[in-house]
């Protein structure tokens, strides 16, 4: 007999199921690409879990002494069981203790308006309108999501955010110099998820003013994926100006 007949079939079983687990995790993406993103997501999910739950349980086996001869074996087929788990697990460890709100400003008093983004949002999308329940949760995470104030003219602020804006990969789908407005989409690179943003640059006795908006299209909690755009427009920005 040759070894795979003399393998238990659970050992066997494992590296079936991770092969299986393994070519479930691209179909997700797809899914979630397609436009399907909640049966993609949930997908995704149950993909990462099994295997998860598979690398346990290759764990176990590889602890008890009846299973010794085969540790080899079960190693390897536990291996493509690795890369789930560890993405179920950078998940898990990315979502921290993010309220679950997908619409983030930079001015909670008087959030900037889009004004083109529902047609670009379409009917399923997220509603624009911002609750007070949302501006409050904002408060609380992202205390330092403030209004950007420089001592450049409003053009200047405004040929710059759109240099940083194209240089961060947003496609602006809307500009108005003569209201200070600017609206983009940022698309993640994997799943391709859709975030509008808009941009208003005004000025006071303070000087040039420019807040931010980015709303997610889909889902309910962003992981703070909204609030590190700001953050990463604000140090480009920043930069630039220094």
């Amino acid at each position: 007999m040759n070894q795979q007949s003399n393998t238990p079939g659970l050992i066997n079983w494992i590296g079936y199921l991770a092969i299986t687990l393994l070519l479930i995790l691209p179909l997700a993406v797809l899914t979630v690409r397609s436009g399907a993103w909640q049966e993609g997501l949930l997908l995704y999910s149950l993909g990462c879990l099994g295997c998860l739950l598979l690398l346990l349980l290759a764990i176990v086996l590889l602890l008890l002494p009846r299973f010794a001869p085969w540790r080899t074996g079960i190693a390897w087929r536990a291996s493509l069981a690795l890369p789930g788990t560890l993405l179920l697990l950078s998940i898990l460890g990315s979502r921290g203790d993010y309220p679950p709100i997908h619409d983030i400003t930079t001015d909670t008093r008087n959030p900037p308006e889009f004004t083109m983004a529902q047609e670009q949002r379409g009917a399923g999308a997220n509603p624009l309108e911002i609750v007070s329940e949302t501006v409050t949760q904002q408060q609380g995470a992202y205390p330092d999501l403030q209004t950007i104030v420089s001592t450049m003219s409003i053009d200047e602020v405004f040929n710059r955010a759109l240099q940083v804006a194209t240089g961060l990969g947003w496609n602006i789908y809307h500009q108005d110099r003569n209201a200070g407005v600017i609206e983009a989409v940022d698309t993640t690179s994997i799943m391709t998820f859709k975030d509008d943003v808009v941009i208003r640059v005004r000025s006071n006795a303070r000087g040039t003013l420019l807040d931010l908006r980015s709303v997610s299209r889909v889902g309910i909690g962003d992981i703070g994926a909204n609030a590190r755009r700001i953050r990463t427009f604000r140090e480009k920005f920043e930069q630039w100006e220094e």
